[in-house]
């Protein structure tokens, strides 16, 4: 895969604005280097001509793990990190085919992997990440089994969290990983299905915790984003200052005040349940974690029509593991049972772009911004099933203001 940056402007094209909702009038967009240098004016050489197709942002996902190779994490730290990252290439370049041109990892991949994606040594989308998420002990990054007493905590292990309890430690984990660059630290704020000894339904860190990695994070103007399902787990993280709630299933009425009152972020992922009941045993996923996918499944599609219609920030994720992660786009059709093509558009590009304090480089076609963007085959305001189907839906891929993929 190699970016080819031979078309330096795209003509006949019709630019969708997720924010507003509207479709321009066919116009020239102008390419230089990595960033939309105009938009407007007579064609030149070396033009894509678009044919009068819509041109839109490119999308992100903001909630992946490349390094997760298996729905079995706990198998992670037993592999060599090498063999991890060839796999993650492939992961990572089989999501810019889908369209993704902004990946946010949300535990496991490193500041290594993220500068080989920016000095593009391989072609990849842009890669935030956020180290080795943090766990308490028995908590949902700690992925020994309950006979377990060992645990390998080398930085260069591909275990996806690090495992302390206490102020002094939190605060020192969190300070290792935001001394690599990490763009954000992620806490586990309640139990998971992957882990193998937690409950879902438990709450994870005591507040002086939770504080400490959230004034870790503040001082190097960085945020916490924190994976929690019950509402006591989401509700205690937003008010202890957690930016970004991942999951969020169980989420009340109390959680979408709060997340509007702090301006928090809320990241579904609800994909990755449909294809951990159908699909989890193949990949990897152990019979205790399989065990723990029901009573989080059918409450997701519930908590995202809440919070939609409660004006939450809503971000796109899929957390998909192992070989499931070919559902990545099937989060659009999930979604749109509750959610307007609009809102569901605007959660993979502008308000994903917030999140990652990226607003006017990422997620919009506009001067200066980055030239990442889409070309359709079909609108997706009216049709939001062009992207769920990329490989019919969307003709064109540009990353880093080259084509990479021409379906």
């Amino acid at each position: 895969m190699k970016l080819d940056h031979s078309h330096r402007a795209i003509t006949n094209v019709r630019l969708l604005d997720p924010e507003t909702e509207a479709i321009s009038e066919p116009t020239t967009l102008r390419i230089a280097h990595d960033r939309i240098a105009s938009i407007g004016g007579p064609a030149e050489d070396e033009a894509l001509d678009a044919g009068g197709r819509i041109a839109m942002p490119g999308l992100i996902d903001c909630h992946v793990h490349v390094l997760a190779n298996t729905a079995n994490l706990g198998q992670l730290g037993e592999e060599s990190p090498s063999y991890l990252a060839a796999t993650a290439i492939n992961s990572m370049q089989d999501a810019l085919r889908r369209g993704f041109t902004a990946l946010r990892d949300t535990g496991g991949a490193d500041f290594g992997l993220a500068r080989a994606a920016e000095e593009e040594l391989f072609t990849a989308p842009r890669l935030f990440y956020g180290g080795k998420a943090i766990s308490q002990t028995g908590g949902h990054a700690d992925m020994r089994g309950p006979g377990s007493s060992v645990m390998d905590t080398h930085q260069c292990c591909s275990h996806i969290g690090v495992v302390c309890d206490g102020v002094s430690e939190v605060r020192r984990a969190a300070r290792h990983q935001l001394r690599t660059g990490a763009d954000h630290i992620k806490l586990m704020l309640s139990g998971g299905v992957a882990s193998p000894t937690d409950r879902v339904d438990s709450t994870q860190f005591a507040d002086d915790e939770i504080r400490a990695a959230v004034e870790e994070a503040e001082a190097a103007n960085r945020y916490v984003l924190g994976h929690a399902y019950t509402a006591k787990a989401i509700n205690r993280g937003l008010r202890l200052g957690v930016r970004s709630i991942e999951h969020g299933n169980l989420l009340d009425e109390e959680s979408v005040r709060l997340f509007r009152e702090f301006e928090a972020f809320l990241v579904p992922t609800l994909v990755t349940y449909e294809r951990l009941q159908a699909d989890g045993a193949e990949n990897g996923l152990p019979r205790e974690s399989q065990d723990k996918v029901e009573s989080v499944l059918h409450a997701g599609l519930q908590a995202l029509r809440l919070a939609d219609e409660g004006g939450v920030n809503i971000a796109y994720g899929s957390d998909l593991l192992g070989g499931m992660r070919g559902w990545q786009s099937h989060e659009f059709n999930i979604r749109a049972q509750v959610q307007t093509p609009g809102s569901i558009l605007r959660s993979a590009t502008t308000t994903a772009a917030k999140l990652l304090r990226r607003e006017g480089e990422l997620g919009v076609l506009a001067e200066g911004a980055f030239a990442d963007l889409l070309l359709l085959e079909r609108n997706p305001l009216e049709d939001i099933t062009v992207l769920s189907a990329p490989e019919t839906g969307i003709g064109q891929v540009f990353s880093r203001g080259g084509l990479v993929i021409d379906h």
